[in-house]
């Protein structure tokens, strides 16, 4: 367990890509524009399954014992990505040169070095296993999906899936289908009527982000084509089966609300049972409304800020408000829909005062569930940029920013992953 004793060295990289801890600096941590040490309560040893990243253009910056000054380096920044599960509490500290590039879509969490192991600041989040594949094999997960798209070779969502998502993309939730356990995704739409700066399955025209983690969907499938996955996976995992709309490789599901309205329709007439959970941007109620009738467990709501402003300027809607999702949220809790939200966090943005109030506000007044405490995935330079005159006020931390939402609404959960709902009937 992590102690105040622990001050961890700075991590660096030289122009090979070799990584070592410096002998002379500590650790330095990024929290919105502030540079300072780690909190003892942030530090954890570095989860399995996580990355180191070099940042490029972007020199080191650590913490001298000796003067107590914070000093750049000519060597290159490290950065982490945490596993799934864990939520960010600070960004790793560097300074950009000039003609630095922009990141790659990832979370880059301050990381270092002590006692022999690495250290992020970061906190677990959710005790859910359900994206770790360290005991598995490559080679299974692959027979699993070559089976799969032998079984199926008319449908092609099975067939995306398989070849596109687990073999190409090793998308989790792909890969976990190929499994038949925990979460089966179902990727649906092909437009989205938001422009997310930081989209991982598409960018604009002239965008800094030159390219994504993943492809949009090029097809759109058929009800019987959901369907078929569903009631497969519905079979294959039966103790917590999840079934969710809305993932990575597409655009917004509540745009093909009727299509995914007959799939779940067809799939509860079949006896089809479990969680079916829709992950959204909420910004079409009717549209909930009719998901709901059909028969959805869930959705989850992705925002980065409960204020306006600073949603739109993330977000950048087409054709729709964030009263629109307010509405949404309202809508699915009337009909006996469980909310999620999904968080985007951002260390030193998103616990500032004026954003823990505005999301207080929401949780409160419109009831929701449960707040997934996701990491935004963008160039931390980029976002901060990107919210460049708006008034956020002083940072509260992360764990104080879970403490104050639940002292406020003490019926909330938090989490990573969308929960399995056991009370939802088929």
């Amino acid at each position: 367990m992590a102690s105040s004793r622990i001050q961890p060295r700075l991590l660096v990289a030289d122009k090979d890509g070799n990584i070592y801890d410096h002998p002379d600096l500590l650790m330095v941590c990024r929290r919105g524009h502030e540079f300072a040490q780690p909190r003892p309560d942030e530090l954890m040893p570095l989860p399995e399954e996580s990355d180191l990243f070099l940042l490029p253009g972007r020199q080191a910056v650590g913490l001298s014992e000796e003067t107590g000054e914070i000093e750049a380096l000519e060597e290159l920044a490290v950065a982490a990505f945490a596993a799934p599960a864990h939520t960010l509490t600070a960004h790793a500290a560097y300074i950009s040169s000039p003609d630095a590039p922009t990141l790659p879509l990832f979370a880059y969490g301050a990381v270092g070095y002590a006692n022999g192991r690495f250290y992020i600041c970061a906190k677990r989040v959710d005790q859910d296993e359900r994206q770790v594949f360290s005991s598995i094999s490559k080679k299974r997960i692959k027979q699993n999906a070559h089976a799969l798209m032998k079984a199926y070779p008319e449908n092609r969502l099975m067939q995306h899936l398989m070849s596109n998502c687990a073999l190409t993309y090793c998308c989790p939730a792909a890969r976990n289908l190929a499994l038949g356990r925990y979460e089966a995704p179902l990727p649906t739409s092909r437009s989205c009527n938001a422009r997310c700066v930081g989209c991982i399955s598409q960018q604009e025209d002239g965008s800094r982000i030159c390219s994504t983690p993943q492809n949009r969907l090029s097809f759109t499938p058929t009800p019987e084509e959901i369907a078929e996955v569903m009631l497969h996976h519905g079979k294959a995992e039966t103790e917590k089966p999840v079934f969710s709309f809305g993932q990575g490789c597409e655009g917004e599901p509540l745009t093909e609300a009727n299509i995914i309205a007959q799939a779940v329709h067809l799939f509860r007439s079949k006896g089809g049972t479990g969680t079916v959970n829709v992950n959204t941007n909420a910004s079409l109620p009717q549209a909930v409304i009719k998901l709901a009738e059909a028969g959805i467990s869930s959705i989850r709501v992705s925002l980065n800020s409960a204020r306006e402003e600073v949603y739109n300027r993330y977000y950048r809607p087409r054709g729709y408000t964030f009263a629109d999702v307010r509405s949404s949220i309202a809508e699915a809790h009337k009909r006996g829909v469980f909310v999620s939200l999904n968080l985007l966090y951002f260390p030193g943005i998103s616990d500032c005062e004026l954003e823990l109030q505005a999301l207080d506000e929401l949780i409160g007044t419109e009831k929701v569930d449960f707040v997934q405490l996701r990491n935004l995935n963008i160039d931390p330079e980029m976002y901060l940029e990107l919210l460049d005159g708006i008034e956020f006020g002083p940072s509260a931390g992360f764990i104080n920013f879970r403490r104050r939402l639940r002292k406020s609404n003490p019926w909330l959960q938090f989490g990573y992953f969308n929960p399995y709902l056991p009370q939802n009937p088929a």
